[in-house]
């Protein structure tokens, strides 16, 4: 039995949806036989446990916990910034390292990588707001040639916040980079792809595991086109996931083979969700979530417990393989 720090919350958009993850997670490790602490962190960044501040010193570890479980979506949490605060601290922590966790955080920089290592996606453009705002018309025939619909996205933003499906001109591709500047100063337009939406959950540090993957209906969505925006994510009987997805065997073992592909070549540890687009045999990789959403109903966990693997034992394996990191890290010299 391990004393575990799960935090949650956090400053991003994506507090609400953290706080109902960090519920999920404190109840699994509880039936785990774990020790628990919720330590919750707020909107404007204050940390506290049990209503009392959370103070810490570098080295000094955090409320004697034997590891932290940072349940937090978004910047200011997912994006290596907490997890270096844990390094600091000199905590053990459960999921990705300060590294693989910025550069997953990044939509940019991981397709680059991928496209290093000519790992399938689709086709996009980085878009940096200075170039935009100091010549917008150079910048908009660019992207014509990712034909239409485009989705417009803030590169280093979580859960569908500020992204815009574009389906006709240049104003209202305008719009959609407006929309995005308001999140962040470098924005993504994303070439639209045909096919399936499928996801796949990773678990592991050097030899990952993946779950069987599965398929998102969309059935609720608020925005034009029906893709799977925030309200398909989050309300009730927004999205049904389809398991085993409705693709062929091989497209399958793709799918499951690329996942470990994208969560070796960023670099992560703990757990993954990487998300892909398939259209027959064909398998995109879309991207890589370091901390997806983590309730007992979330994509994440539905998947290993289709895979025969109980939400309990899930996040107990995620604290072993987070407290076992850590030994193998301090083991090495400075």
């Amino acid at each position: 039995m391990s004393r575990v720090a799960v935090l949650s919350g956090g400053r991003s958009s994506e507090h609400d949806v953290s706080l109902a993850s960090g519920e999920a997670v404190r109840g699994g490790l509880a039936r785990a036989g774990h020790d628990v602490l919720d330590v919750r962190i707020e909107r404007d960044g204050r940390w506290h446990c049990d209503g009392q501040p959370v103070t810490m010193a570098a080295g000094q570890g955090l409320l004697d916990a034997d590891v932290a479980f940072p349940v937090l979506h978004g910047p200011f949490g997912e994006d290596g910034t907490v997890q270096g605060l844990l390094e600091c601290l000199d905590v053990p922590y459960v999921g990705a390292g300060v590294l693989a966790s910025a550069l997953c955080m990044d939509k940019v920089l991981f397709k680059e990588l991928m496209a290093r290592h000519d790992v399938p996606q689709v086709d996009y453009r980085r878009v940096d707001e200075r170039a935009y705002r100091a010549d917008s018309g150079a910048v908009l025939r660019q992207l014509e040639a990712l034909g239409r619909p485009v989705f417009v996205k803030p590169a280093r933003l979580g859960s569908s916040v500020g992204i815009v499906r574009v389906s006709e001109g240049g104003l209202e591709l305008a719009g959609a980079l407006d929309v995005a500047f308001g999140y962040d100063a470098l924005a993504i337009v994303e070439a639209g792809a045909t096919g399936l939406e499928v996801e796949c959950s990773v678990l592991g540090d050097r030899e990952p595991e993946t779950s069987t993957p599965g398929e998102i209906v969309v059935k609720r969505s608020a925005s034009p086109g029906g893709w799977y925006d925030y309200e398909a994510k989050y309300t009730e009987g927004g999205m049904e996931l389809v398991v085993p997805p409705r693709i062929s065997d091989a497209a399958r073992e793709r799918v499951r083979e690329l996942a470990v592909t994208a969560f070796t070549l960023a670099g992560v540890s703990g757990l993954a969700r990487v998300d892909f687009f398939v259209d027959g045999e064909d398998v995109l990789v879309n991207e890589l979530n370091t901390m997806p959403g983590f309730t007992e109903t979330s994509v994440y966990a539905k998947l290993w417990s289709e895979s025969g693997l109980p939400f309990p034992a899930l996040v107990d394996r995620l604290v072993q393989l987070g407290i076992e990191r850590y030994a193998e890290e301090r083991a090495y010299r400075h």
